[in-house]
This record gives structure tokens, C-alpha cells and sequence, in this order.
């Protein structure tokens, strides 16, 4: 097992520009280095692609990086998401099922582009405008797109308004369910955590008797310390993670300036870390030599 720092402040949920973050992956590691956090994930969503270009900078700047990928799911029309810490990149059912939901993301954000351009000027050209190379498009680069052209003061704003489902513009878009999913993630070595489990849309989807499911499939933690789950959330997760013996994780879901969300103000206990670097066999973390951490 790889040697974890005793008191590593780890936040174990962090995007790129290669789904929707607003940082490059080198320019996300550089904003962990900068936050003072010791460690952090990479979880962009159903893609790796970020993780050679962060490895890079974890080792530039001294800091623990763990690979991972936020796995989109689905409970009827509820978006169920699953963090997969130290998955294998190269593991054949990863990619395609990750290949087809990005597919399916690009379609629905074309169909929802056409539906919005009936009400307001934007064009498929301004959406690709807010993306960068390889990206996985999806809402939030539409959100940037109504933006940039003035129909939304901020991202957040976008969502709120011409991209809420109650606007009439949204689609769904293709995903597993969670049991699939975090077999799936199983199979190619790493370790599922579901993903705020404690939001409005998935709380409503996830009774005990699915949680109870999902463990038995491997579901190794929850994520309750997140700003997006609710007070009413918590005490009940917490509880489930007791009965079932379910690792708690937290993390800010940072997104640079995607979302409001600060790197750091949710982390995740350095014994849950080494926990999650000891069961993932899909890869390996990056972990700085003790110089190294001194040095920052």
C-alpha cells in the first residue's frame, strides 16, 4: 500500500476542463497545491482523459493525487452519480459504457440547444465555443453558452432558470442504473462511492433497500460531507453508513469557476484515504515522497 501522510487533508471530488470544470487538469492540481490541501481526486465525468496531464502536475507540485471518474447513473429520471476511485482506464466495459453515456451526453445537449434556440438566440457554435478539446459536452458548457450571450448572469443562474427541467427545454440522457454502475466499477479494480447522496433528486431515489443493494454489489462509501447535501440528508446517510458499514467521505465537487464550491471545505478523513488506496486495483495513486511534502 502506498504510504499515506498521516495527516493528509484530502478532498476526494474535483473537475476539469475535460468534463465541465473551468481548470485544465494541470491548472486544477496547481489550485490544489495553492489551497493547501495535501491530497485530491480527480473525478471527471464517465472520462480519464485528465488523468495523465494531473499526474504531471501532482508531481510538480508535491501532492497526493488519487485517478478516479464520476460514473453518471440513473433512477428513472434521477441522475444517481458514482465516484470510482483507482479504476482501471484501459478496462474494456468502462470504456464502452463510459463512451456510450458521452455519446448519449452530446446528443442530448444538441437536442436541448435546438429547443432553447427556438426562445433565444444560441447557436450550437456558441456551445462549442465554451468547451475545450476532447471535452465531454454537456449542460453546464450550455449554461456557459447562455452566458456568454447574456441570456444568464452566471452558471448557476443558467440552471436555475432556462436549463431547470420545469423550463421545458431539458432531455434526459442515457445511463446505467447504480447497481450496474458500481459493479462495473468493481470489475475494473476501483472503489464506488455514491456522490452526494444527500441532493434533493437523489435522496428521493435511494430508500434503504436500494442502499442496501448497492452494498452488497461493493458500494464501499458515502459521500455526506458535500455542500450540495441537505441538513436533512445528512443524519440519515450517517446512520445507513453505521448499519451498513459504509466509509464517509467529503468533498467539495469543485469546479473552478463552474460552481461556488471552494477546494477544501469538505474533506475526507486520511484513514478513509488509505482505505480507498488500499482496495483500488484498477491503478495507482500518485503520492509525493516525504521531501517532497516538507518542501511545499
Amino acid at each position: 500500500m502506498a504510504d499515506i501522510p498521516v495527516a493528509v487533508r484530502a478532498d476526494l471530488h474535483t473537475h476539469s476542463t475535460v468534463s465541465d470544470g473551468t481548470d485544465s487538469p494541470a491548472e486544477l492540481v496547481a489550485a490544489v497545491a495553492r489551497s493547501g490541501l495535501e491530497a485530491f481526486a480527480i473525478t471527471d465525468h464517465d472520462s480519464t482523459a485528465g488523468w495523465a496531464a494531473a499526474r504531471i502536475a501532482a508531481e510538480e507540485h508535491g501532492v497526493m493525487m488519487i485517478p478516479g471518474i464520476e460514473l453518471s447513473t440513473r433512477v428513472q429520471f434521477a441522475s444517481v452519480h458514482v465516484l470510482g476511485y483507482l479504476v482501471d482506464p484501459a478496462h474494456e466495459g468502462l470504456l464502452a459504457e463510459t463512451a456510450r453515456i458521452r455519446e448519449s451526453r452530446l446528443t442530448r445537449a444538441e437536442r436541448i440547444v435546438e429547443r432553447i434556440a427556438v426562445d433565444y438566440d444560441l447557436t450550437w457554435d456558441d456551445v462549442l465555443a465554451q468547451t475545450s478539446s476532447g471535452a465531454t459536452i454537456g449542460r453546464p458548457h450550455i449554461a456557459d453558452a447562455l452566458v456568454a450571450r447574456g441570456h444568464a448572469a452566471t452558471r448557476s443562474d443558467a440552471f436555475a432558470g432556462i436549463l431547470h427541467w420545469r423550463s421545458g427545454y431539458a432531455q434526459p440522457h442515457y445511463a446505467p442504473d447504480p447497481l450496474t454502475g458500481i459493479r462495473l466499477i468493481r470489475a475494473a479494480g476501483g472503489v464506488p462511492v455514491l456522490a452526494h447522496p444527500g441532493t434533493r433528486g437523489a435522496e428521493e431515489v435511494l430508500p434503504e433497500s436500494r442502499i442496501r443493494q448497492l452494498v452488497d454489489a461493493g458500494l464501499f462509501g458515502l459521500e455526506i460531507d458535500h455542500p450540495e447535501n441537505t441538513d436533512a440528508a445528512k443524519p440519515r446517510l450517517r446512520r445507513l453508513a453505521d448499519r451498513y458499514g459504509l466509509a464517509v467521505t467529503g468533498s467539495s465537487d469543485y469546479h473552478g469557476l463552474g460552481k461556488p464550491n471552494r477546494l477544501g471545505e469538505c474533506t475526507t478523513a486520511p484513514e478513509v484515504v488509505a482505505r480507498i488506496v488500499a482496495e483500488g486495483t484498477g491503478s495507482s495513486p500518485v503520492v509525493p515522497r516525504a521531501g517532497e511534502r516538507a518542501a511545499r
